[in-house]
């Protein structure tokens, strides 16, 4: 992707080095990250091993890093985040008012092992990114990066572009009240809590191809962009995380979709480039 390797953005919040929340004070978070906390955490009881390494790096410390001056490959990956984060904020700028919602900017906070959100608990690298909508920001290990690359299968920056654009999906599905309908409804029909998540999180999918449309249109995408998005939309779902972890796939504890459907909604949104054709609620079939 093409992008300025010098840019910085006034909606990142480093805390990076600067500690983190208890990590025995961890509370669930009401949207869990790439492929679900929960199951994660289930697999590792059923088979007693620690199966969030395949989503986290090994030999991670969980004392605070000391804050110095940026390598410059840090300094690269940070100015990439901001330009993408600052251009897919100002593409919905741009897109939602047709949706009768002014858009209002999201903070990206990066973070190292952990961290407290305001007001979904102690976020956990292991967790992988994530939104939360009480304070309306998105939460950042880089180190997911790596693993999306390495353990994931899933390399490139506009693979890691389509993670930040997924959780800033999150973002518009507050500001339009669909995260806060979806709650009510998982209250409401606890048997169908699951699938209700799975279609949130295919919306996510397709609003990130909505923005990936809008990059093509403006000659951002240089050869493989897309092909990198689709691998990563690929590697975390919820088949290929459950056959990474040594169990049987089972569609009734999937939260976030298959492979198939994450990059059939992203695709769905990259093609077409409209948010009104991301309606995976009424869908009938995914």
């Amino acid at each position: 992707m093409r992008y300025d390797d010098k840019y910085e953005s006034n909606d990142i919040e480093d805390r990076r080095g600067a500690g983190g929340g208890s990590r025995g004070g961890f509370s669930l978070m009401p949207r869990l990250g790439w492929g679900g906390f929960l199951l994660v955490g289930l697999l590792s009881l059923i088979f007693r091993r620690n199966l969030f390494s395949l989503v986290s790096e090994p030999g991670r410390d969980a004392a605070p890093r000391a804050v110095g001056p940026r390598s410059s490959p840090d300094r690269k990956t940070d100015a990439f985040v901001g330009f993408v984060l600052d251009d897919i904020q100002t593409t919905w700028q741009r897109v939602l008012p047709s949706q009768g919602q002014t858009y209002e900017r999201a903070k990206l906070v990066l973070f190292t092992d952990s961290t407290p959100s305001g007001g979904c608990g102690v976020g956990e690298a292991a967790m992988g990114p994530f939104y939360c909508p009480a304070d309306r920001k998105v939460y950042l290990d880089l180190g997911f990066f790596q693993a999306l690359q390495r353990r994931l299968g899933a390399p490139g920056d506009f693979a890691q572009a389509y993670v930040i654009a997924h959780e800033v999906g999150h973002h518009v599905q507050n500001l339009l009240g669909t995260e806060a309908k979806l709650r009510r409804e998982q209250r409401g029909r606890p048997d169908e809590k699951n699938g209700l998540s799975v279609r949130m999180e295919l919306q996510a999918d397709c609003y990130a191809g909505v923005w990936a449309h809008s990059t093509d249109q403006r000659k951002l995408l240089e050869e493989g962009d897309v092909d990198e998005a689709m691998g990563a939309a690929a590697a975390v779902g919820d088949d290929r995380l459950q056959k990474q972890a040594g169990a049987r796939v089972n569609p009734e504890r999937w939260t976030h979709g298959s492979s198939a459907m994450r990059t059939r909604w992203f695709k769905t949104g990259l093609e077409r480039g409209r948010p009104e054709d991301c309606d995976t609620f009424r869908a009938g079939t995914l």
